[in-house]
C-alpha cells in the first residue's frame, strides 16, 4: 500500500457500510459471505471507501452486518483474491492501490478481450430472459410482488440520492419480477446471474483505472416505467420496456468512455 495515499476520513469505511447493510434485508445463511463481499466489493471499486483506507475490524464488520467472523473472514479472503485489499499483521485490513492489468487475477479471468466477451454473454442472456419474465409478471403478479417491487424501487432510489451502495436493490428489483411469473426456473436462472453483469463491468474498470460505471436516473427511471407496465398488467408493453432498459444499460455500461 503506498503511503502517500490519502485515507478517507476516520469512521468514514463503517457509515459507509452501515448504510449498505442497513439495506440488505433478509438473506439466506449460505449467501451472507457473498452479500458481505459484494458490498465490500462495490464500495472500494466505486471509490467510497478510499485506497489506503483502513477497514473495520473483524468484529466490527461483523456487527455490522450481522454475521459471524468466519463469514467476515471468507468475504475478506475473496477480496484479497481480488487484490482490492492487504491484511498487514498487527495493524489491520486495508484498500490496495488499484492493480495494474498484468495482475494474476486479470491473468486468471483473461484479457480484457475475454471479460468484455464474458460481459457480453450474460447482457445477451438477459435479454432472451428477461422480456420474458416482465411479460409473464404482468400477467402473473400479485399483490404482495408489487408491493415487493415497490419497496425495492424505494430503496433503490433512496441509497442512489445519499451516495450509498444500491445493487442489492437493483438486482432485487429484477429478481422479484422473476419471482411474480410464479415459474421457480426463471427465478434460478436470475440467481445465476446475480452480481455477474455489474461486478465484472466493475472490476474491469477497477483494473484499467477507468472511473466506475455509475446508475443514472435514466436507469431509475426505466426500472418506474417497467413497474408501472407490470402493475397495469400491459403485458407488451412490459417486454419492451424490459428489453429497452437492458440494451440502454449496455450501452451506459459500454460508452461512459472511448474504447470501453
Amino acid at each position: 500500500m503506498s503511503q502517500a495515499s490519502k485515507p478517507a476520513r476516520p469512521g468514514a469505511s463503517s457509515e459507509i457500510l452501515g448504510l449498505a447493510a442497513a439495506g440488505l434485508g433478509s438473506v439466506r445463511p449460505e449467501r451472507f459471505a457473498e452479500r458481505v463481499y459484494e458490498t465490500l466489493f462495490h464500495a472500494i471499486v466505486e471509490g467510497r471507501i478510499a485506497v489506503g483506507s483502513k477497514l473495520p475490524s473483524e468484529n466490527d464488520l461483523a456487527t455490522l452486518f450481522e454475521v459471524s467472523r468466519p463469514v467476515v473472514r471468507q468475504a475478506l479472503d475473496r477480496l484479497r483474491e481480488d487484490q482490492l485489499v492487504e491484511s498487514l499483521r498487527g495493524s489491520g485490513t486495508y484498500v490496495r492501490e488499484k492493480p495494474g492489468l498484468a495482475t494474476a487475477q486479470l491473468q486468471a479471468d483473461g484479457e480484457p478481450e475475454t471479460r468484455i466477451g464474458h460481459i457480453m454473454n450474460g447482457l445477451e442472456l438477459r435479454l432472451v430472459i428477461e422480456p420474458e419474465c416482465a411479460y409473464m409478471a404482468a400477467l402473473r403478479r400479485n399483490k404482495q410482488d408489487l408491493d415487493k417491487m415497490e419497496r425495492l424501487l424505494a430503496g433503490f432510489e433512496e441509497a442512489n440520492a445519499v451516495g450509498g451502495i444500491a445493487h442489492h436493490f437493483d438486482f432485487g428489483f429484477h429478481e422479484a419480477i422473476a419471482m411474480a411469473t410464479a415459474n421457480m426456473r426463471f427465478v434460478q436462472v436470475m440467481k445465476t446471474l446475480e452480481y455477474d453483469v455489474s461486478h465484472a463491468v466493475n472490476m474491469l474498470r477497477h483494473l484499467m483505472h477507468i472511473p466506475p460505471w455509475k446508475r443514472s436516473q435514466d436507469a431509475m427511471d426505466e426500472h418506474r416505467q417497467i413497474f408501472e407496465l407490470i402493475r397495469i398488467q400491459d403485458a407488451e408493453g412490459a417486454r419492451r420496456a424490459m428489453r429497452g432498459h437492458i440494451e440502454n444499460a449496455r450501452t451506459r455500461m459500454f460508452n461512459s468512455r472511448p474504447g470501453l
